[in-house]
């Protein structure tokens, strides 16, 4: 009971964070604070640890519908909150707001969880001596299991904010680190992983926690590692050092023969206690709450790609705030589905991706992986570097629809300007894709 209590207030600790400014607390001198200082137990760490799992879902939904919408792969029609199709598409002379949920909400869930885990290494700082409780062994893996959680939540929120940067030094709440810029912080994200895949590689054969069913297949140091190295690959590839990315990926679970959709992932429930899939709405949702996916998917795809099952016709088409679709998005089947993290199918594509310079050949074999398993023929394009991307791209659109990274490929390759524009209003506004999310007001900067 006392490991529970004192769960509890750490979380109260940290529940009210709205932005990585971390605010006053006077709980954080509580004596059943400071005990996890003094004396954290094994029941402790798993009880904290849980609490990373739970934070890391916590606005998954408004962080995806931030970069889906934006991207142009879906519409979120909500009745009660137009500004999914005004601001977020950039309606008429709407501008992204700094100071509302779809900026800061996901923003503070972050870090949030950044926080926790901060937290955490703080209560096993190697200058501690937890003998008692813990071998060296299950402390590094355990700080490279949170290392990889903290560079990873610092991720998603660089991918909302990009050229206005993000903090990456907030261990220190009365000392935080200023903004740094996308190259900084890229760099210090990757620094962190790759601190975190040293302390997991020095650590024992178990975690001393246990995972998060989401994890499952993930959730020993070794294969937790691959994991790591999956993430440092992605940030390589947005660093465009592609050798790197193709070292990374060679210490993953990359398997060019493998299950497409092998990964970790998120999982969720419908117990009172936890959190349900927030991308899930029923098939033909009325405009109270939908997921329409944008007609560009079905309308440019290849003709017999099975993929366009993650969209179903409904049985009328829908408008609402000047849009009309006719499929839904249903990439999500039930409100217990899990959300991947990074699927197998994403790191044959970085492989793809990382061998357009250096070995088309290979580019070609990845991307007749993804071609293929899509029920479509082998790639019978051109072989120079600008349609091998093409293909590339047109492939991770498909594959990854619904993932959270159309608009950050766009964005990264330059053709923000080739996402559909679907309106222009009585003045002859267009409406906006953005490039980035203002830094949330709450920030005071």
């Amino acid at each position: 009971m006392k490991s529970i209590y004192k769960l509890m207030i750490f979380l109260l600790t940290t529940i009210g964070i709205v932005s990585c400014e971390v605010q006053e607390f006077s709980d954080l001198n509580n004596p059943e604070v400071d005990a996890f200082e003094e004396n954290i137990t094994r029941g402790d760490l798993q009880d904290l640890v849980g609490g990373i799992f739970y934070s890391s879902r916590v606005r998954l939904g408004t962080y995806y519908d931030d970069v889906a919408v934006i991207g142009r792969e879906y519409w979120r029609f909500s009745s009660s909150d137009p500004r999914f199709t005004a601001d977020l598409l950039g309606k008429g002379t709407s501008i992204l707001d700094n100071n509302t949920f779809y900026t800061t909400a996901p923003w503070a869930a972050r870090y949030r969880t950044v926080k926790n885990a901060n937290l955490i290494l703080g209560f096993i700082d190697p200058s501690k001596d937890l003998s008692g409780q813990f071998s060296d062994e299950e402390l590094s893996v355990t700080r490279g299991f949170l290392k990889t959680m903290i560079a990873y939540e610092l991720l998603l929120n660089l991918n909302l904010t990009y050229d206005n940067g993000i903090r990456i030094d907030v261990a220190d709440e009365d000392n935080l680190g200023p903004f740094v810029s996308r190259t900084e912080a890229l760099t210090g994200i990757r620094n962190l992983l790759v601190d975190g895949a040293n302390d997991i590689s020095n650590g024992g054969n178990d975690f001393p926690f246990v995972m998060s069913s989401g994890f499952s297949g993930f959730d020993t140091p070794s294969t937790f590692l691959q994991f790591n190295n999956a993430i440092s690959a992605r940030v390589a590839a947005y660093q465009e050092d592609y050798p790197s990315v193709l070292n990374f990926l060679s210490n993953s679970f990359l398997d060019l023969a493998g299950d497409l959709s092998i990964g970790p992932r998120h999982s969720f429930s419908e117990d009172q206690t936890d959190i349900a899939n927030p991308l899930f709405f029923a098939l033909n949702s009325s405009s109270a709450g939908a997921r329409i996916a944008h007609p560009s998917f079905v309308n440019d795809a290849e003709i017999g790609d099975t993929r366009l099952d993650k969209v179903v016709l409904r049985n009328s088409s829908i408008t609402f705030d000047d849009l009309t679709g006719e499929y839904d998005f249903f990439l999500y089947d039930s409100r217990v589905a899990p959300i991947p993290i990074i699927r197998n199918e994403e790191l044959v594509l970085l492989y793809a991706e990382a061998n357009i310079m250096a070995n088309p050949s290979e580019t070609i074999i990845a991307l007749d992986v993804i071609r293929n398993a899509a029920s479509l023929p082998s790639y019978s394009g051109g072989m120079m570097a600008s349609e091998l991307t093409t293909e590339m791209l047109n492939q991770r659109r498909y594959s990854l629809y619904g993932e959270g990274h159309r608009w950050i490929d766009a964005r990264r390759f330059n053709i923000l300007d080739q996402l559909p524009i679907d309106r222009i209003d009585d003045e002859g506004n267009p409406d906006d894709v953005w490039i980035e999310f203002p830094i949330p007001l709450t920030e005071n900067q």
